[in-house]
């Protein structure tokens, strides 16, 4: 197992009726501003739940935060909260209100241009407002991490950044919350929170055996839960929870500690969001099987190791197993709806020559757990994923 240091400050309040233990969660003294995405929270009552809950506390709302939060719209609430001086931030929505809000913190007290903050992978943050998140969408991980994504739409570039000011003080997760969410966006959790935990897991061994079976908890949680989500009549609240639950776990740091990570699949995938706009996790779907089956030697062992202990397949060749692992995993994206090839999104050859050149313009030319992933190898995967 490698060296590592963990430190996860995030509270978590988990269960239904948590939104009400705002009123002791946000400091009494607090002048809030709530960040949401889109008009679901406020038609949904979330939101008239959250106003209840801050009591007295004087609070206004910033909305429209898109599903790729943008350095753009998030410039507009930092304006916003220096001119109101509010000193304390409430995220209600999803990954990317949460992620938005993470890079609003950091920009507020930021001196210099913020978008370095991006371009310096969040290191040179220095401090952050105190925020907490009300989560309604259950996929990223991020109410309980300290990492977040942001869109450039003017420069066209879409990168990640992290720092240990910018993970949320509380996290509130109502289960019910999801009830209203359309079967795509419950696919896309269940597809981001499988990618996310298989990122920290399907590298190569380093004797890590209780992160490694944690991880394949949460893989075969996710497997097991996500075809009930899309074919129940009513939501169920358990499946809903350890959906939940096991975004959160697939992204705190937990199964990540003393282990190494890849994470190449998302820096491609990010280059496709950029460059087409298609839903984060779908991208995901896309990449990942076949930078599977590109690093199938490098990834030899835990692929194997995979295979029999998620799957189940324990028959034939090293190959034929590593094989039948790659489409096991294929077939389980496709059955909860998403594509998982370039051409099911209406993409062609040309999208390569795109996204390699938006990779190198990135600096994003040794990925992966070995730093093997070079541009032409990307090419690879992406002429593989056509």
């Amino acid at each position: 197992m490698l060296n590592f240091d963990f430190h996860n400050p995030t509270h978590i309040a988990f269960g239904q009726g948590r939104i009400a233990d705002l009123a002791k969660l946000v400091p009494a003294a607090a002048k809030v501003l709530i960040l949401v995405g889109g008009a679901s929270a406020e038609k949904t009552g979330t939101l008239a739940e959250v106003r209840a809950a801050l009591g007295e506390r004087p609070h206004a709302t910033f909305s429209g935060i898109e599903p790729n939060p943008s350095y753009e719209t998030s410039m507009k609430a930092v304006a916003q909260i220096r001119e109101g001086g509010f000193d304390f931030l409430l995220a209600v929505g999803g990954g990317s209100v949460i992620d938005a809000t993470k890079f609003i913190a950091a920009a507020v007290p930021f001196e210099g241009e913020p978008w370095s903050i991006l371009e310096k992978f969040g290191r040179n943050v220095k401090a952050a407002l105190p925020f907490g998140a009300v989560l309604t969408l259950p996929a990223t991980g991020s109410e309980m991490n300290n990492g977040g994504v942001i869109t450039h739409r003017a420069k066209g570039a879409k990168l990640s950044f992290g720092s240990r000011h910018t993970y949320p003080v509380f996290s509130v997760l109502d289960p019910t919350k999801t009830y209203t969410l359309p079967p795509q966006q419950l696919a896309n959790g269940v597809v981001d929170a499988f990618v996310h935990t298989v990122e920290q897991y399907l590298t190569y061994p380093v004797n890590a055996p209780v992160q490694d079976r944690f991880a394949e908890g949460i893989l075969q949680t996710l497997i097991e839960v996500g075809p009930r989500l899309l074919t129940a009549p009513e939501p169920v609240y358990d499946d809903r929870a350890n959906l939940m639950w096991a975004a959160t776990m697939a992204l705190n740091g937990l199964i990540g500690a003393g282990v190494p990570q890849d994470w190449a699949t998302h820096m491609i995938g990010h280059e496709l969001t950029a460059l087409h706009g298609i839903d984060h996790a779908r991208t995901l779907a896309i990449v990942l099987p076949a930078l599977l089956n590109e690093r199938r030697v490098a990834k030899r062992a835990k692929l194997l190791q995979y295979g029999e202990r998620v799957w189940g397949i324990t028959t034939g060749t090293d190959d034929e197993r590593i094989t039948a692992a790659i489409d096991r995993t294929r077939d389980f994206f496709e059955s909860m709806g998403i594509a998982t090839r370039l051409t099911g999104y209406g993409l062609g050859p040309d999208t390569v020559d795109a996204a390699v050149a938006q990779l190198e313009a990135h600096g994003m030319v040794a990925l992966g757990e070995q730093r093997e992933i070079t541009p032409a190898v990307s090419r690879r995967i992406l002429e593989a994923a056509l």
